[in-house]
């Protein structure tokens, strides 16, 4: 089972200003996923989910959840890399199974683009 320690959370807001203005993105399913690459020898998660498109909290820390689980699912398959999730407006319309559909297709795109580089 992977962990996801504190070492694997982005905590610094810097990290994230540096994610948002460099980033290469991808989207689908409610989501959109920004990466850059790190100075750390792991990767790294940093959420950003919306209070405007998810008004519960309990709605937005299950999303949460589900992102963290499919990130320690997949973190070994990923470069050294800033991975920053974002809620988009029409993640309230999908259930948990389509939106871990979503991530792991992602997920995917991901690693294609960062193998490349």
């Amino acid at each position: 089972m992977a962990k996801f320690s504190r070492a694997m959370r982005m905590n610094n807001p810097r990290d994230f200003s540096r994610v948002f203005r460099q980033a290469k993105r991808t989207s689908g399913g409610g989501l959109t996923i920004l990466t850059v690459e790190n100075s750390v020898e792991h990767p790294r998660l940093g959420l950003a989910i919306a209070k405007k498109h998810l008004k519960l909290a309990s709605h937005r820390n299950r999303l949460k959840r589900i992102i963290r689980a499919s990130f320690r699912q997949h973190q070994s398959a990923f470069a050294n890399i800033d991975i920053v999730v974002l809620s988009r407006l029409d993640v309230n319309k999908r259930n948990s199974t389509q939106i871990w559909e979503a991530l792991e297709r992602q997920w995917e795109t991901v690693v294609a683009q960062w193998k490349k580089s």
